[in-house]
């Protein structure tokens, strides 16, 4: 964006941005226009719109209208705005002032829609509009704030994304680890030589005997100069920039204290005469040892933050390194990333699937407790199928590849917990505001606190006020602050990953536990969503098996799991299906097709009534197999009704254990179903689900849900699986998707069960509550731990009770903060579920399948 002038004429508004959005789909003339006159519409908006060259000029008065509601007018007229989506890894930040002051110079770049930068996984996601700014300018921003951005990997090879990852934190690692000893070895000489001759009697006149003071003043002011700029140079490099810009972090913080200390030391090495009588005293050992502590603790951190991504190498360890292609009429074996979509794949007993497609040959079980935490294998034959990164049983099965690289499921599971662990939850705002603030309070503390002991501390004051100040910044770390929510969530999200259960935003992870009313689609979702045809009864003079051919055959050109009942209890039969033409689909009415020369409508009662077929004698025989928890379907023509089916789909065993565990949690529980309402009412009594809402087609499906958030302003949770539950999975507060279900499904969902399981709500439930339960002791420990530790610090107990707090022991309680926050968000990962128990952890290791 760029700043545009513009003169106020009658009150006119200044138009203060200026920018240019690409737009896809326009094609004609009209489109561009209707663009233009819908953003004009605006107020405090001038857009020009050139369909020539596919984009849009927009001047915008920022204080009334924000970019991204100029984005979504152009999508509400039916076209795409481009918007870029990038995550960045940044390199060198420390503690939650540097994510802050990072995520604040970005979002502050023009042509910037959004950024977010997370502390945990040291990574920074990007909406932004290309034609704007580019990635150049993003990582020149990053590098201005004092950091290294590190441009994303477009390889499909997630493993070697990973393996760079690894590497770059292993480096970090050891970087760390190495000033870390050299602080180390050189702080402690200093600590040793000056505090134990102080806890022996006679000590002090001992190693003065030994050492003349000149000279360990000396040998001090060397060892503490090699840890002050050479371990400690670090603190340096992010912490001056960050003090100079306005925006100091803890890396100011533990550079200021730290210098203060060696500074007056080297005044009174060099230049005592400068220092009033009996304030000429030496921190050597301070600055040094205060160094040393807080690497050590930076080291430690370091290393248990590095068992939280453990969720994701799991998931990439799981995948096959190599395939079984056919080429050129042999077999051969290739690296993964070599195969191709198209490939015919061969996969003998005992091995992984090594990519995503459809059985052509062959017959086997296969393991997919990885996918789903089901621990019985499933049966795989033509037509089915497979997962890569599954384990193959004793079969011996050929398929062709349809999903390879970023495509396969496995790939799309590890971006879902990827996206979780980068994203913030909405009580991390509490941190983030704080943290905005906070250094810069510590600072004002700190010099109120030198300026208090040096006016009425006692003798020597300067002393006195010297370290009580170095004392309050070293104490003062945001970094517990800044880990608190992401680190939970971080776990949490991998250990949902475990249990099969995919949070695809941290915001879900929080919101999750807040619901007050848990809905729930019917078909697929609380029954099996295998129906089987169980009732076919003649209303016309025409032969049974010609007229279920026909349906069958109109049937298999829908993907509803009705249809698939009755097509597959017409191929059980043997029935030849003839050919469809002019097939339409009237979402939640039904269907209609011309076949064998006459046009067959397929659907439910207000489709046949719309045709005027129904009589009270068929609308009587579909109630009552409607009671019986059947589904009833009519089949009519042009001129008469020709017969009524009726499909049953089984309660999923896990349902109603499910719902009555639900119900005892004190959950508000509804059916949303597009079934009809007698069927519907039958599967809710037998479910002890008492609010149902029948007979809804999809885009009711939303005012449903509408419907029961505004009873009280509940908050409510969506429970589906199809390409029908989509919009009602975007408007609920937390849309749950089933795995199993529609890919369409599974994109409007911000949480996806990866198995048909319902008992995995429950799951979900239960780690929602774990998590945010362990954000808010990460939060209460990171406040706590400042509010009383600061005026400590500062000196507050020492009128009462002579207590002082030294420098050391500030900087080593500020280490145990940040370690106390990561260690507690790390007893996530022993989270037990109490639900599903029998089944096998979904990254574990799969054993090998007996044979069939």
């Amino acid at each position: 964006m760029t700043t545009h002038s513009a003169t106020s004429q009658n009150q006119t508004p200044i138009l203060s941005e200026s920018i240019t959005v690409a737009i896809q789909g326009m094609d004609c003339a009209n489109c561009s226009s209707r663009v233009e006159r819908n953003l004009n519409k605006l107020d405090s908006v001038s857009a020009t719109v050139n369909l020539a060259t596919e984009r849009a000029k927009i001047d915008f008065d920022a204080k009334e209208v924000e970019a991204y509601q100029l984005l979504d007018v152009i999508s509400k007229s039916g076209f795409t705005p481009i918007v870029e989506e990038m995550t960045l890894g940044i390199e060198g930040m420390t503690c939650a002032n540097c994510s802050t002051r990072v995520e604040k110079k970005l979002a502050k770049l023009d042509g910037v829609l959004n950024a977010s930068v997370n502390l945990a996984t040291e990574t920074a996601k990007l909406s932004f509009l290309n034609e704007v700014v580019s990635v150049q300018d993003i990582q020149a921003t990053v590098k201005k704030s004092g950091y290294t951005a590190i441009l994303p990997d477009n390889s499909d090879t997630k493993l070697s994304k990973l393996e760079e990852k690894e590497l770059y934190k292993q480096r970090q690692e050891a970087s760390l680890k190495r000033d870390t000893l050299i602080a180390v070895a050189f702080a402690l000489p200093l600590l040793l030589l000056e505090m134990l001759p102080m806890m022996i009697p006679g000590g002090m006149a001992f190693r003065d005997s030994i050492i003349p003071h000149r000279t360990f003043m000396y040998f001090n002011f060397v060892l503490a100069t090699i840890v002050q700029f050479g371990p400690g140079l670090r603190f340096y490099k992010t912490g001056f920039p960050s003090l100079i810009s306005g925006q100091p972090d803890m890396n100011s913080l533990v550079m200021l204290g730290s210098s203060a200390a060696y500074g007056y030391s080297l005044i009174a090495t060099f230049v005592p005469n400068v220092l009033p009588e009996g304030t000429r005293h030496v921190y050597y050992e301070a600055s040094a040892t205060i160094i040393a502590i807080i690497l050590l603790g930076k080291w430690m951190e370091h290393r248990a933050k590095g068992h939280t991504g453990e969720a994701i190498k799991k998931l990439l360890s799981l995948e096959a390194k190599t395939a079984t292609v056919q080429r050129n009429g042999a077999w051969v074996e290739l690296p993964l990333e070599q195969v191709k979509l198209g490939d015919i794949i061969q996969v003998r007993p005992g091995e992984k699937i090594p990519v995503d497609g459809t059985v052509i040959a062959g017959s086997t079980l296969i393991d997919e407790s990885m996918l789903t935490g089901e621990s019985l294998p499933v049966r795989k034959t033509e037509g089915d199928k497979v997962v890569g990164a599954t384990l193959n049983g004793a079969g011996n099965i050929s398929f062709k590849a349809t999903g390879i690289g970023a495509d396969t499921v496995l790939s799309q599971i590890v971006k879902m917990v990827e996206d979780a662990q980068g994203s913030k939850a909405p009580i991390q705002a509490i941190a983030d505001k704080v943290v905005g603030i906070f250094v810069p309070i510590i600072l004002s503390l700190a010099a109120l606190t030198f300026v208090v002991w040096l006016i009425f501390g006692p003798a020597p004051s300067l002393n006195f006020a010297l370290v009580n100040a170095v004392a309050v910044l070293l104490i003062a770390c945001p970094c517990a602050m800044g880990l608190a929510t992401p680190i939970s969530i971080m776990v949490g999200s991998g250990k949902a990953a475990e249990l099969g259960v995919l949070f695809r935003k941290g915001e879900a992870l929080q919101r999750l536990r807040e619901m007050d009313v848990i809905a729930f689609d019917k078909t697929g979702t609380l029954t099996e969503g295998k129906p089987q045809l169980t009732d076919f009864k003649l209303f016309a003079e025409t032969d049974e098996a010609s007229l279920l051919a026909d349906v069958a055959a109109i049937e298999r050109m829908s993907e509803h799991p009705i249809a698939e009942a009755i097509v597959q209890a017409a191929k059980d039969k043997g029935y030849d299906l003839p050919e469809v033409s002019e097939f339409k689909s009237r979402t939640g009415y039904g269907v209609e097709a011309m076949v064998n020369g006459r046009k067959l409508y397929i659907g439910s009662e207000r489709y046949m009534d719309e045709h005027n077929l129904l009589s009270p004698n068929a609308k009587e025989q579909a109630t009552v197999l409607a009671q019986d928890a059947k589904s009833p379907l009519f089949v009519g023509s042009d001129t008469e009704l020709l017969a009524l089916l009726a499909v049953a789909d089984p309660i999923k065993d896990s349902a109603i254990e499910v719902i009555k565990q639900l119900s005892t949690k004190g959950y508000k529980l509804a059916m949303i179903t597009g079934d009809n309402r007698i069927t519907a009412n039958a599967i809710a009594a037998r479910l002890g689900i008492t609010e149902v809402r029948a007979e809804v087609l999809p885009k009711a499906k939303v005012e449903a849900v509408v419907a029961l958030q505004a009873e009280g302003n509940k908050r409510v949770a969506f429970v589906g699986d199809g390409i029908n539950d989509a919009p009602a999975l975007a408007q609920a507060d937390v849309g749950i998707a089933i795995g199993t279900g529609t890919d369409v499904a599974i994109e409007a969902a911000d949480v996806v069960l990866m198995s048909g399981n319902l008992q995995a709500v429950l799951n979900a439930l239960e780690l929602s509550k774990a998590t945010l339960r362990n954000i808010k002791q990460n939060l209460f420990w990171a406040f706590i731990y400042n509010i009383l530790l600061i005026p400590v610090a500062a000196g507050i107990l020492y009128p009462g009770f002579g207590i002082l707090l030294s420098p050391i022991l500030a900087a080593m309680a500020m280490g145990l903060s940040d370690i106390f926050v990561v260690g507690n968000a790390l007893r996530l990962k022993s989270f037990k579920t109490k639900y599903v128990e029998s089944k096998q952890p979904v990254l574990e290791q799969q054993p090998t399948l007996s044979p069939a």
